[in-house]
């Protein structure tokens, strides 16, 4: 191949081509950017052309959809919204469900150790720390017992008793807790005077000979030698309830909400002990609770959102106001998410608490595009048609908010995605993007063609708010002070041609930002404390975030000052000795006969107190001398009837399953025992660490078996679901700021907007762990969230400084701060002062709502304000100060270049000239 030409200043051939792509690469980004720009414009022209039809268009269409939302639905399972759609504890509970299930648990319903369905439960402890288990505190807890099982729920024709819907014994009668049994014969001693009645502790015996569990029984317990209890500070009594079909499922609810209320009543006639009462659906109520309690919290947070709205779109020229775009505003915001409500409802969509965060999102993302149509207006020519600024607006402002807006449906659509493991997460990213892809036309239709209303207002030199023509200057002098001031305005004619751009002047924040701030932030001696103030903020996220912490905790999402509440927090201080009872099942048939597998059986579980007669059976067989001795068929007859003898082990039946064979013989298919770790403090991470511990051993044991706890549903896979929506998010993020820079004018938007997500999501991170806020389901979605906030406010920034020529790097951030600096603040003081409403709503969720939120808005306005006008001051892109402008003679001109192969094909026939 041949090289010809001269090259001039080039530096050869392959500085050539770089930068014939560079130009080609940056004349496409100008058409493409130009042409939706032109496209914007025609859009605002038509809008303009056609005012009253986009106006009431999105009206109607809000009041038909909203209005299906007066008989919406609410979702009432808490493990379908919370629990992770896809894990391994939902098949080896079905597992174990389908060879144990409940009606053959009869004695071994641990703390919830399945799936028990109804139950009713309560905590009975005393205000002065006595003694639970003396004989006054006894015969109180036994009464309470008597008053629970006399408990009549209602019904045409019948009353239903206690007696009618509990799990009956094989003696049908009904089963209760067995410490009800030890208070009972602690009663009998103490009234036979016996004195050589002991109650040990965790295992204590029973005059039937039956060894029973009382570590989840017996709370604050203080022990003798021998570990038999001296005193105990609480005790916790369950009834479990039947729920086989929807009747007994229904009498089962009412008699759960009776419950309460007798044990409320009982604790008022009894001053001296306090009872925290818990039932199946506590959970539920109390997960709800948090929207009823929120009503008039978000009524407030309105109504301050209204008002300061209006006050933002005021100045004090009554023509140039704009108090109605305001209210309109927050209105187009307000339909959009209605219509998103409306449609969920009508495809089925239930409600539930985690909606409440869906209008914050809303309100930050289309009250800045409103503010910053807002901002473009003042900056269009007053002696325009109202069409032609119409068009500038559209054209100015709704480029960006589009990005953004794509941005905001791409990261909430991979949140709304089957990805998402946590239904929760998904429904709230689903409705999420059905209100931010309606906000959008929203903003283009009815609020565009109230600009243009208002803008017909100005141009005819009404008054703003009363609609009323404002008489000229030499009439007001005539009237009172107070008309004058009402009608205050600045006319055309009384103005030329210099001071036509400063109209807006008057207004507060602009008046703010041009006059003061932008200088004050650009000064030499304030840049380095404004670093030194982000090193610290650094700092302190840093340390944050070597300390984030997954929060599986289900009483993190529900209203305080509520049954949830009270009774984890009771059981936390009273009964966090030992772990919630794990399920430890063989589902293989082994050779229960040969000591090897007893005692791999045995090793597997050390470690763990075990509570299960199974292992009691074993060490009876391996006394007996009989474990190696008899053939299997003698071992399985012998383990079959056994138990029918012995008293001991009157209820091993529950523990294992037989299978009989062709021949008469019976083989053990499967079998269970039960445990529980010592620790400390009872905390979901220990928990969680020590079902991956066992799930590991099961791999590698020769032992078929599983382990479970229904909290397991709720912790396994949960670290990584909840973290997923929030990855995928960043991920897709990073590919449309990738993809988007061929719409942008300059690439480098893309890179600086990917760094100040990562500096605010960094912080907002580490600050909301340093507040006590875990990661669970509702950071995660507000730190989705957090990633289109931060473009929201800072793209339109970067932009102008990115694009601006000529002048000096602290010009331009002056620049860009004047031009969008306003909508910033404007849209930030409406966002804060809705969101402080929420800090007073009496919820966990809110709780956490609010601080996530608040970190998200006040380190994204840091960033606005602070660090990115003073950074952006001495960091790349480069401006050169041109004093002079250059003659056409003095531009670099590159001569034409060919590159030409042996046969004289052109491949590269000219580079125009820079």
């Amino acid at each position: 191949m041949v090289l010809r030409g001269p090259w001039g200043s080039c530096g050869g051939p392959s500085a050539a081509l770089a930068l014939l792509r560079a130009l080609r690469t940056r004349m496409l980004r100008q058409v493409l950017h130009r042409g939706l720009g032109t496209s914007f414009s025609r859009l605002g022209h038509f809008v303009a052309s056609h005012p009253v039809f986009f106006a009431s268009a999105p009206v109607l269409i809000s009041i038909l959809l909203g209005a299906s939302f007066s008989r919406y639905q609410v979702e009432e399972s808490v493990e379908h919204l919370l629990a992770p759609t896809h894990s391994l504890a939902k098949i080896e509970r079905n597992l174990v469900d389908s060879l144990f299930p409940v009606n053959r648990s009869k004695h071994r319903l641990y703390s919830d150790l399945q799936t028990p369905g109804r139950y009713g439960r309560v905590i009975i402890t005393s205000f002065r720390k006595a003694n639970m288990l003396d004989q006054h505190h006894t015969d109180l807890i036994l009464k309470l017992h008597s008053a629970v099982t006399r408990i009549q729920v209602q019904r045409p024709g019948f009353n239903y008793t206690f007696a009618h819907i509990c799990i009956l014994n094989n003696d049908k009668t009904c089963i209760v807790d067995d410490i009800v049994h030890v208070l009972e014969e602690l009663k009998a001693a103490r009234s036979s005077n016996r004195t050589n009645f002991a109650i040990t502790y965790p295992i204590t015996h029973l005059k039937d000979g039956r060894e029973v569990y009382n570590g989840h029984q017996l709370g604050g317990v203080t022990v003798h030698s021998k570990d038999r209890v001296k005193s105990a500070e609480a005790i916790q009594l369950t009834y479990y309830l039947q729920a086989i079909n929807s009747l007994n499922d229904m009498v089962a609810e009412k008699w759960e909400s009776i419950f309460c209320d007798t044990v409320e009543l009982f604790q008022k006639s009894n001053r001296k002990i306090k009872m925290y009462p818990f039932t199946s659906s506590s959970l539920k109520e109390d997960f709800q609770k948090t929207s009823r309690v929120s009503e008039r919290y978000l009524i407030t947070s309105l109504v301050l959102v209204v008002t300061l709205a209006i006050l933002c779109c005021s100045m004090q020229d009554c023509v140039r106001s704009k108090p109605w775009l305001g209210l309109l505003g927050l209105l187009t915001v307000t339909l959009a998410t209605l219509t998103a409500a409306g449609i969920i409802n009508l495809t089925g969509g239930k409600y539930n608490s985690t909606f409440l965060g869906i209008p914050f999102v809303m309100l930050g993302h289309g009250l800045y595009g409103t503010f910053e149509m807002l901002s473009s207006w003042r900056k269009t020519r007053e002696d325009q048609h109202v069409k032609e600024r119409t068009a500038a607006v559209f054209a100015d402002s709704m480029l960006s908010f589009s990005l953004t807006t794509a941005m905001y449906l791409v990261t909430f659509g991979i949140g709304a995605s089957p990805f998402t493991n946590i239904e929760a997460a998904r429904i709230f990213c689903c409705n999420s993007c059905i209100a931010i892809f309606f906000n959008y036309l929203y903003v283009l239709s009815f609020y565009g063609s109230s600009l243009v209303f208002t803008g017909y207002i100005e141009n005819n030199y009404q008054h703003s708010i009363f609609c009323r023509k404002v008489p000229k200057p030499e009439v007001l002098q005539e009237k009172p002070a107070w008309y004058r001031f009402l009608l205050t305005a600045k006319f055309s004619e009384d103005t030329d041609d210099s001071e036509e751009t400063n109209t807006y002047e008057s207004h507060l924040l602009v008046w703010f930002l041009k006059r003061y701030y932008c200088d004050w932030i650009t000064n030499t001696y304030v840049k380095p404390f404004v670093v030194l103030f982000y090193l610290v903020y650094i700092s302190f996220a840093l340390m944050g975030y070597l300390q984030v912490s997954e929060g599986s905790d289900l009483s993190n999402i529900v209203a305080t000052a509520t049954r949830t509440i009270e009774y984890t927090t009771a059981q936390q201080k009273y009964f966090s000795n030992y772990s919630p009872v794990i399920g430890f099942y063989i589902y293989e048939s082994i050779e229960y006969w040969n000591t090897s597998v007893q005692e791999d059986v045995l090793e597997y579980t050390k470690g763990f107190v075990r509570i299960s007669w199974f292992e009691s059976y074993l060490n009876y067989l391996r006394k007996l001398n009989i474990s190696t001795g008899l053939p299997k068929k003698n071992f399985t007859d012998m383990l079959r009837n056994s138990f029918l003898k012995t008293p001991q082990f009157a209820h091993f039946s529950e523990d294992i399953i037989f299978s009989k064979k062709y021949n008469n013989e019976v083989d053990v298919v499967a079998s269970r025992m039960f445990l529980v770790a010592k620790t400390m403090e009872t905390k979901r991470e220990e928990l969680y660490d020590l079902l991956e511990t066992l799930r590991k051993l099961s791999l590698t044991s020769k032992v078929k078996f599983i382990v479970f706890n229904p909290s397991f549903v709720y912790m396994d896979r949960y670290a990584s679901s909840v973290g997923a929506p929030l990855q995928n998010s960043c991920i897709s993020a990073l590919f449309l700021l990738f993809f988007s820079a061929f719409l942008v004018a300059d690439s480098l938007i893309n890179v600086w907007l990917t760094l100040t997500v990562a500096s605010v999501e960094f912080g907002v991170i580490g600050f909301m762990t340093l507040w006590k806020v875990e990661l669970d389901c509702i950071s995660v979605l507000c730190l989705i969230y957090g990633i289109n906030y931060t473009i929201d406010n800072c793209a339109p920034l970067l932009s102008t400084f990115v694009l601006g020529k000529e002048f000096t790097r602290t010009k331009w951030v002056k620049n860009a701060l004047e031009v969008h600096g306003v909508a910033i603040l404007q849209s930030y003081l409406c966002y804060i002062v809705g969101l402080i409403p929420l800090a007073a709503v009496p919820s966990n969720l809110t709780r956490t709502l609010f601080r996530c939120l608040f970190l998200i808005a006040l380190v994204t306005f840091f960033h606005c304000f602070a660090i990115l006008p003073v950074i952006l001051t001495f960091l790349p892109p480069s401006k050169k100060k041109r004093k002079e402008k250059k003659n056409p003679e003095n531009r670099e001109e590159i001569e034409c270049v060919e590159m030409v192969d042996m046969d004289s094909t052109r491949v590269v026939d000219q580079i125009t000239t820079v």
